[in-house]
């Protein structure tokens, strides 16, 4: 009875850090949303605008997203040589001076320029938050914890979204100045400065990995934090567990990847994989192109904002939904049910554009409207696809992705990943308005195939993690021998 205050004082210590660590997520979300209530604006006439043509400026969006895979490639390396908490720094300076530099751009290289630079920042946000997470936390709690990466992500799009609406409503719109000269744009940009600021500051406080510090020789203090921020009792022993499984490690490189089948282990294969079905499910189509959604089903454009936000306030409460099962329920479960939702949403979608009428616009370019009831069937499905991915797919990749890889690769595999998610993102955000051209049908047919195809890829490929330790994800007969002669309580 006695040491039940101790439990909760020290639960409420890794629940900080956490919390802390996962800043880097809002920060990833933050940044890519604030794109959408600026991109008009900023490819606009001059002088508020840089004149763009639609391939330059389509470059300009996306561009952010070569960084993030750039950023998630390197950052294993970067984390394993530096540390986690370091690393984080890093990324929050390069989230700070992006902010900055696109704010106060002179054209649309430079602009280019910080935005690959504010990708790489997301990018190793990406890959460093989860495994932080997932290193520091007790294994009954750490699918909730790694969740809050997902948590601040989505936080971060709604944050954007609301910030992009405040700041161009009070100047009128967003290609009007707002304060000391600049537009409403530019401060949009510029406002991400405040929280990649607080975000730098608070991970100086955080402790650093108690992985990285075993496996560079600081014992002392990796126990310390062992004890004080994840409640471990007997310290000694899980010290052991985890020099069992960095035994054979020399320095991490990105050859301990390799294996006998396509070139990588098959467990870097499984990752790669569902950060590929993550994106490939086309959940940015409906946060990156929603405004031609909604108007194809009859709303106007003043109000494709506020449903994109009301869109974003679902995603929280979807993820908040997700927190509170995956310990519960698992990961594998949760998974699979996400798979079967997205696919018959997804194919749904697809039906009821298959009823679209193309309409021709005064500037030359078509839109699919859609009249009712299939207009209602497409709002409805939308949604519900939004929810399906929010309570599944969307948190439940970056928790399996920061637990699965066993410790001497971990960095390396969650960066390979990670890199691969981006790619993947890339990929999918530029070929829709390419698949949208060949028909709607055929775009949300595509998204529904690899949605049923996920189901498979996880009811056969993808282990369960749940209440498992990090050095239970090793092969070492070492780390067997002690799991076996663990207690079971």
């Amino acid at each position: 009875m006695s040491e039940s205050p101790a439990v909760h004082r020290l639960n409420g210590r890794v629940i900080a850090i956490c919390i802390a660590a996962a800043l880097g997520g809002f920060l990833f979300g933050f940044d890519t949303a604030v794109i959408n209530g600026a991109v008009d604006a900023l490819a606009g006439e001059a002088p508020s605008g840089f004149e763009l043509g639609a391939a330059l400026k389509g470059f300009a969006v996306s561009s952010a997203l070569l960084g993030c895979a750039a950023g998630a490639w390197f950052a294993g390396a970067v984390a394993n040589h530096f540390g986690r908490v370091p690393t984080m720094v890093l990324a929050a300076v390069l989230f700070f001076a992006s902010a900055i530099g696109s704010g106060l751009a002179f054209g649309v290289v430079d602009f280019i320029v910080w935005r690959v630079v504010g990708g790489i920042g997301v990018g190793a946000a990406s890959v460093i938050a989860p495994a932080y997470i997932a290193e520091v936390s007790p294994a009954r709690v750490r699918g909730r914890l790694g969740s809050l990466q997902q948590l601040a992500i989505v936080t971060g799009i709604f944050v954007a979204l609301l910030s992009d609406a405040m700041l161009a409503n009070t100047a009128g719109g967003s290609a009007n100045e707002l304060w000391w000269g600049r537009e409403a744009w530019r401060w949009m940009f510029m406002a991400e400065a405040v929280p990649a600021a607080v975000y730098g500051l608070m991970a100086l406080r955080l402790p650093e990995s108690p992985r990285y510090l075993v496996a560079r020789g600081k014992i002392d203090k990796a126990s310390q934090v062992l004890y004080d921020f994840t409640g471990e009792v007997n310290v000694n022993l899980r010290i052991e567990e985890i020099r069992a499984t960095l035994q054979e490690e020399h320095l991490q490189v990105l050859s301990d990847l390799r294996g006998k089948r396509f070139g990588l282990k098959p467990i870097v294969w499984v990752g790669i994989l569902l950060s590929v079905f993550q994106q490939f499910v086309g959940i940015n189509v409906i946060f990156y192109y929603s405004t031609t959604l909604w108007r194809s089903v009859g709303f106007d454009e003043s109000n494709a904002l506020t449903i994109t936000v009301i869109t974003s306030v679902t995603n929280i409460v979807v993820t908040i939904v997700a927190i509170l099962l995956v310990d519960k329920v698992g990961r594998r479960p949760m998974l699979m049910t996400g798979s079967i939702g997205m696919a018959v949403t997804l194919g749904m979608m697809a039906i009821a554009f298959s009823f679209a009428t193309l309409v021709t616009n005064p500037d030359g370019t078509q839109t699919a409207e859609l009249d009712a009831p299939w207009s209602i069937v497409a709002l409805i499905c939308a949604n519900g696809f939004v929810v399906f991915f929010g309570v599944s797919w969307g948190p439940l990749v970056w928790v399996l992705l920061g637990e699965m890889f066993p410790n001497s690769i971990r960095a390396w595999a969650l960066s390979v990943a990670a890199a691969a998610q981006w790619i993947a993102n890339f990929f999918i955000s530029t070929t829709f308005p390419a698949f949208a051209e060949i028909g709607l049908p055929f775009a949300y047919g595509f998204y529904a195939f690899f949605a049923l195809l996920s189901f498979f890829f996880v009811l056969t490929k993808v282990p369960e993690t749940k209440g498992r330790e990090l050095e239970d994800m090793s092969d070492s007969p070492v780390v067997e021998r002690r799991r076996r002669a663990r207690p079971t309580s």
